[in-house]
C-alpha cells in the first residue's frame, strides 16, 4: 500500500509535469494484489470475481479471492495454453473474456505463433473450465507470415454488434505493408467470434485484399477500448508520433506515408504530417510516451475521473487521462499524468467492476496494482 501526498503537491507546484499537463485531480493510494509475474501483459476481470492476466512469456495466471476474501494469484498457471512464440516482443498478450462468458465461460487469447523467421500473430479462442483451457480453437492467423518478432500489436475490443476489433503492427521490417491490402501488418481488422468474417466489412469484396481489414495504416496498435459504439485506439510512433485515434472502417492512418515522429535513427521516416484521405490523430505524444494499455473510466468511486481515457505508458513510466466528456466527439481538455511516482513502465490500465483503477507493471517481477481513493 502506498500513499501519493507528496507527488500530488510537488504537481500542484508545478513541479516534475511538463506544462502540457495538470497535476492530480484526485487523492489517491496505490494497493498491490500481486507480485512475481513476468512481465504481465493484459488483465482481464470475470463476472465471478476472478481476473486473469497474461504473462508475455506463455502463462496465464488466476488472480482470485482467498478463503479469507483477499485477492490472492493462484500459484499454478492455467494448463492447455497454446504455445506461444516468447522472443524479443513476442510472446502471449491479451486476455479478452467473450460478452458471454457467463453462460459459455469461453475466452480469446491473442499471442505470437510459430518459428522466428516465420511467423504471425494468433488469436485463438477457449473454454475455461477450473484451472485449464478445453476447446481451443484458433479463429485468426496473420497472413503471410514475417520474420521479424516485433510491432505484434495484439490488443482487442468487442464491437457493439458482438465482432472483434483486432490491431496488427507492420512487423517492423516492410513498413509500407501498413499501405497494402494483401497483409494483415499495420492493420486493424473485424472478425466474428468464431473467426468467420463479417460481410459488410470495407475490403471484403474487393480482388486481392485481406477481407478481415478494418482499417489501415497502423504503425503498432497497443491499445484499443470501445466507448458508446465508438473504437479508439493508440500506437505506437519511432520517435515521437505516438497516437490516439478514431477506427473507422475503411479508413487510413497514414504510417509510413505521415508521422509526427522520426526514425530511430533520426532520419526523416517522410517529409509528411498531413496528407489528403489520411486520418489526422485526435491526439499525438512528441516526445514518445510509448502507450500500451488503454481504458474507459466511468465510475463514481473517482469522479473527478468520470469520463475520461486512461493511457498506461511505458517509456513515461506513469498513466496519462485523456479527457473525454462525450464520446462521440472525442477528447477534450488538459490531460493528466499519474503514477509517476511508482517510477515503473505500466503495460496495462483497466477500471475494474469494482470502481477502482488497475495497472500491470512490465517488468521481470512486474505487480499487479489497484489504485483506490486515498480515504477508503
Amino acid at each position: 500500500m502506498k500513499t501519493t501526498v507528496l507527488w500530488m503537491l510537488a504537481g500542484a507546484l508545478g513541479l516534475l509535469l511538463p506544462p502540457s499537463v495538470s497535476a492530480s485531480s484526485a487523492a489517491y493510494r496505490i494497493e498491490t494484489v500481486a507480485t512475481g509475474l513476468e512481465h504481465p501483459w493484459s488483465l482481464a476481470f470475470l463476472p465471478d470475481g476472478r481476473m486473469l492476466v497474461t504473462e508475455r512469456p506463455g502463462r496465464l495466471r488466476v488472480i482470485e479471492p482467498g478463503a479469507d476474501g483477499r485477492l490472492q494469484l493462484r500459484s499454478d498457471p492455467v494448463a492447455g495454453v497454446p504455445p506461444v512464440l516468447s522472443q524479443g516482443q513476442s510472446g502471449l498478450f491479451e486476455v479478452l473474456p467473450d460478452p458471454d462468458f457467463a453462460r459459455n465461460r469461453r475466452i480469446l487469447l491473442s499471442y505470437a505463433h510459430g518459428q522466428p523467421q516465420a511467423n504471425h500473430l494468433q488469436v485463438a479462442s477457449a473454454r475455461l473450465e477450473g484451472a485449464a483451457l478445453q476447446d481451443v480453437r484458433p479463429i485468426f492467423t496473420s497472413q503471410p507470415a514475417k520474420t521479424e518478432t516485433q510491432h505484434f500489436g495484439g490488443r482487442m475490443a468487442w464491437l457493439a454488434d458482438g465482432s472483434l476489433l483486432l490491431g496488427m503492427g507492420d512487423g517492423n521490417l516492410e513498413r509500407t505493408d501498413a499501405q497494402r491490402l494483401h497483409t494483415h501488418l499495420g492493420k486493424f481488422m473485424r472478425i466474428r467470434a468464431d473467426g468467420s468474417v463479417p460481410a459488410d466489412n470495407p475490403f471484403a469484396n474487393r480482388a486481392g485484399a485481406r477481407p478481415e481489414i478494418w482499417s489501415v495504416g497502423h504503425r503498432n496498435p497497443q491499445g484499443v477500448v470501445v466507448v458508446g459504439g465508438v473504437a479508439y485506439a493508440h500506437e505506437h510512433g519511432a520517435r515521437g508520433g505516438d497516437e490516439l485515434n478514431r477506427i473507422r472502417p475503411g479508413a487510413n492512418y497514414g504510417w509510413p506515408a505521415v508521422t509526427g515522429g522520426i526514425d530511430y535513427t533520426y532520419a526523416r521516416v517522410t517529409p509528411f504530417r498531413t496528407l489528403p484521405g489520411m486520418e489526422a490523430p485526435l491526439l499525438e505524444w512528441t516526445p514518445s510516451i510509448a502507450p500500451a494499455g488503454l481504458t474507459w473510466y466511468d465510475n463514481a468511486l473517482f469522479p473527478a475521473w468520470r469520463g475520461s481515457l486512461f493511457v498506461a505508458a511505458l517509456k513515461e513510466r506513469s498513466v496519462r487521462r485523456v479527457p473525454m466528456p462525450d464520446p462521440q466527439k472525442g477528447p477534450s481538455g488538459e490531460e493528466e499524468v499519474l503514477f509517476r511516482e511508482l517510477g515503473e513502465r505500466i503495460r496495462d490500465v483497466r477500471a475494474g467492476p469494482d470502481g477502482a483503477l488497475w495497472l500491470l507493471t512490465d517488468s521481470p517481477q512486474g505487480r499487479v496494482l489497484r489504485v483506490v481513493p486515498a480515504h477508503r
